[in-house]
């Protein structure tokens, strides 16, 4: 059997799949990859399932080495990467041979990137799946010095690709599509042009759970008590303090702040790349088959 051992974790490195859908009545969020576009796309490079459980290692700093040769793709975030001493791409197939250590540096944009080995990460399930949730502490622990990851059967062919032409995260302002509501009339009409009329910041207290932002304060029309609701990925959630929250994949499934709106779920991605420092901007969007005002 293959492995992968970890020598340095860097700031965070965890297990990460489709996460666990379908549980949030019974108190479980999905979790899963923040950034689902790039990790689907190091599961494609290998020729994995799409469930397969990859690494997602947050601002680089991961090392690891190579127990039996194995291929891996590195994605998302784009970090410079090497091979014992010999540099190698990002969003290609890279072969490891038995022994090599893989280096990660700082990426050069975006937070989030993706290592994915041919024929995933064998850790054990649980709830079927493979996903850490650093919020509810479900899945295996965040990765340390010392870890080792088993690696599965490798199924299917293996594609034949060498390197796939993406556009990295993007460093500048980030345009980020939203529907109004649940809770928007709780809300004053200017609190919704307040949104989408200026950039918020990503303040450094974001993580997996939740990007906290600042920017124009979101003024309510009321301070009625909410009762405790479902929360989804991508709501943005909006406290007394009027600095709305991002919600991201290890999210509460409930809240008691009123939702302003969500963020539509193509955007999401983009939104998990977003560093602290960077601005992010709201627009609105429509629903298929009916205009936002009609909401």
């Amino acid at each position: 059997m293959c492995r992968l051992e970890v020598i340095a974790a860097g700031p965070l490195a965890t297990v990460q799949d489709l996460g666990r859908p379908g549980l949030a009545a019974l108190g479980v969020g999905q979790s899963g990859a923040a950034d689902s576009q790039a990790f689907g796309l190091a599961n494609r490079l290998l020729g994995n399932p799409p469930e397969a459980a990859v690494i997602e290692v947050t601002f680089g700093g991961l090392e690891v080495r190579a127990e039996g040769g194995l291929f891996v793709a590195l994605t998302g975030a784009p970090c410079p990467m090497t091979l014992d001493a010999r540099q190698v791409a990002a969003n290609s197939v890279v072969w490891m041979p038995d022994g090599a250590t893989l280096r990660l540096g700082v990426p050069t944009s975006g937070l989030r990137s993706y290592l994915a080995v041919r024929g995933g990460f064998d850790v054990p399930p649980v709830l079927r799946s493979r996903s850490t949730d650093l919020l509810a502490g479900v899945g295996p622990d965040p990765l340390a010095e010392g870890t080792v990851l088993p690696v599965g059967t490798p199924t299917g062919d293996l594609p034949d690709v060498d390197l796939a032409p993406v556009c990295p995260p993007s460093d500048d302002e980030i345009a980020l599509r939203i529907v109004p509501g649940p809770r928007a009339d709780w809300f004053t009409d200017e609190a919704l042009d307040a949104l989408v009329g200026a950039a918020y910041d990503v303040t450094a207290e974001s993580n997996r759970i939740g990007m906290r932002l600042a920017g124009p304060e979101l003024e309510r029309v009321a301070d009625a008590e909410l009762s405790s609701e479902g929360m989804v990925r991508g709501a943005l959630q909006v406290p007394p303090s009027g600095q709305p929250t991002l919600f991201l994949a290890d999210h509460p499934v409930t809240g008691g702040y009123p939702v302003i709106a969500v963020v539509v779920a193509a955007d999401l991605s983009k939104a998990a790349q977003a560093r602290p420092g960077q601005r992010v901007r709201f627009t609105r969007t429509t629903l298929p088959g009916g205009d936002l005002d009609d909401l």
